[in-house]
C-alpha cells in the first residue's frame, strides 16, 4: 500500500462486495483514515451511533482486510471528531523503525525475481555506508521492497544497537516538514534527519513534484552521504521514470546501486506459500501449494493473505482441509487475484497501440513481434500456464517458439533498462484491471 487512502480504499472495496452502494455510503462515506499507529489503523467516524454499528457488524471484515494487506495481525480504532483532532494535535512523530513480525532477511523468500535486490540489501546491512550508498530498491507494490528496507534496519539495530536509525515514508517527510515550518521548529526537523547513521525512506515517489520537499530532502541526502552514513530508498519506479523528480535528486539516486524487484515466478510463489503455511501451522499437500501459487500471481502480499484465509477456514472447520476444500475456497479467494491470459494480451496490445488480433496473429513487423514476445513472457511469469498452453493463445505457436520469445525478453530485461521499465508498466496495468 502506498498511502492511508490506498489502505482505506482496499477496505471499502471488500466491504462493497457484500453491501449495496447505498449501505456503503450510509455507513462509510464520511469515515476518514487518520493514521497507522503500530499495527492499528485509526479511522475518524462522525458519530457515536455509527461507531456502535461499525464495530460489531463490520469489525471482523475490516480486521481481516487489514491483516491480509499487511501480512500481520492488524486492528482498527474508530475515533470521534474531537478524538481525531486531539490525536492529530499530539500525534507521535514517525521515524522509529516499525516492529513488524517477519520483516527479516530470514523471512524473505529469495528467487530469480528478487535475488539481486536481496543480495544488495544484505551487503548494505553488513557494511552500512561502505557497500552501496545509496541503495535504491524499486518495483511494483506488494513485491517485498518494504520488507527488505525494514530487514536492513532490523539487522543493523540487532548487530549495531549504538547506531541511530530513522525510518520515514515519502509523504510523511513532506507532512513533517510543513508542520515544522508552521511551528518554527525547522531546525529541529533538519537535525533529526541529518544526524542519523541509517536513513530508511519508503515510497520516495511521493516527494516528486513538491519543490520545497525535494529541496529539503536534497540537503538532507547530501549531509548524510558526505558523512558516509547509509541511505536506503524504495520506490514503485526507477528515478528515470519520475518525470517530476528534481534532476539533482535523480542523479544522486542513480549514482548509488539500483536494484529492481520483479513479480515472483511460479517456483518462488510456491516457496512463499510453503513458508507462510509453515509459519501459520497450515498443512498443505504439494498439489494444493501449486494450485494456490498458480492462481495468485499479482503480488506476495495477496499470496500471503490467501494463506491466512485458508488457515482461518481450517480453524473454523476444526480439521485439516482437503484439496477439494482448497479448490473450493480459492474460487472466492482468487477471483480478484488471478491474472487471465486475455488480460495480459489486452494490456500489452494497448501499451503498443495494437489490436488484439495483431498481437495474437502472424504479423511479423517489429512492434507486433516484440509485443507478442512480451505477452508470452508475462504469461510465463504471471500465470501457471505451460509453454504449450501459452502457445495456444497465439494461434498455436509451438513450444520452441514460446521458449525462445521468453528467453529473448529475459535477456533484454537484464541488458536494457527501457525493457525493464516497459515490463513494469504493463504489469502494473494488468494488476489494475
Amino acid at each position: 500500500m502506498n498511502s492511508l487512502n490506498d489502505v482505506w480504499n482496499e477496505v471499502l472495496k471488500v466491504l462493497s462486495k457484500d453491501m449495496t452502494p447505498t449501505a456503503v455510503k450510509t455507513w462509510f462515506a464520511d469515515c476518514e483514515p487518520v493514521d497507522i499507529e503500530g499495527n492499528t489503523l485509526l479511522i475518524k467516524v462522525k458519530s457515536e451511533f455509527k461507531r456502535d454499528i461499525i464495530y460489531p457488524y463490520f469489525g471482523e471484515t475490516i480486521r481481516g482486510v487489514l491483516s491480509d494487506l499487511f501480512s500481520a495481525d492488524f486492528d482498527f480504532q474508530l475515533l470521534l471528531p474531537d478524538e481525531a483532532d486531539n490525536y492529530n494535535e499530539h500525534k507521535p512523530e514517525s521515524g522509529a523503525l516499525p516492529e513488524m513480525a517477519g520483516y527479516t532477511f530470514e523471512g524473505f523468500i529469495v528467487g530469480k525475481s528478487n535475488e539481486f535486490a536481496h543480495a544488495a540489501a544484505v551487503a548494505v546491512a553488513e557494511k552500512p555506508g561502505e557497500a552501496y550508498n545509496p541503495l535504491f530498491i524499486y518495483g511494483n507494490s506488494g513485491l517485498g521492497k518494504t520488507h527488505l528496507l525494514l530487514a536492513i534496519g532490523q539487522y543493523i539495530r540487532e548487530h549495531h544497537p549504538e547506531k541511530k536509525i530513522e525510518y520515514i515514508k515519502g509523504d510523511e517527510f513532506t507532512n513533517q516538514m510543513v508542520k515544522a515550518l508552521k511551528q518554527g521548529t525547522a531546525e529541529e526537523f533538519r537535525t533529526r534527519y541529518r544526524n542519523v547513521d541509517l536513513f530508511l525512506v519508503d515510497d520516495i515517489q511521493f516527494i516528486a513534484g513538491k519543490t520545497a520537499t525535494q529541496n529539503e530532502f536534497f540537503h538532507t541526502f547530501n549531509n548524510l552521504y558526505e558523512a558516509g552514513h547509509q541511505i536506503v530508498i524504495t520506490s514503485d519506479r526507477p528515478p528515470m521514470e519520475m518525470t517530476l523528480l528534481d534532476d539533482r535528486l535523480r542523479t544522486r539516486f542513480e549514482g548509488g546501486l539500483m536494484a529492481d524487484i520483479q513479480p515472483p515466478d511460479l517456483e518462488t510463489r510456491m516457496a512463499i506459500v510453503r513458508n507462510k503455511a509453515a509459519q501459520l501451522g497450515l498443512t498443505l499437500t504439494d498439489e494444493a501449494v501449486e494450485l494456490i501459487a498458480g492462481k495468485i500471481t499479482n503480488n506476495i502480499r495477496q499470496l500471503e493473505g490467501a494463506i491466512k484465509k485458508l488457515t482461518a477456514y481450517t480453524r473454523i472447520l476444526g480439521r485439516t482441509i482437503t484439496e477439494k476444500d482448497v479448490d473450493t475456497l480459492l474460487e472466492d479467494i482468487t477471483k480478484d487475484y488471478s491474472v487471465q491470459p486475455e488480460h495480459i494480451i489486452r494490456e500489452t496490445a494497448r501499451y503498443y497501440n495494437l489490436r488484439v488480433e495483431e498481437l495474437r496473429g502472424q504479423n511479423r513487423s517489429k512492434i507486433p513481434t516484440l509485443a507478442r514476445q512480451i505477452a508470452m513472457y508475462l504469461m510465463r511469469t504471471l500465470t501457471d500456464l505451460s509453454l504449450n498452453e501459452i502457445g495456444s493463445e497465439f494461434e498455436d505457436r509451438n513450444h520452441a517458439t514460446v521458449l525462445s520469445s521468453i528467453r529473448k525478453i529475459e535477456d533484454l530485461i537484464r541488458t536494457d533498462p527501457h525493457m525493464a521499465s516497459t515490463i513494469r508498466s504493463i504489469t502494473s496495468n494488468i494488476n489494475a484491471t
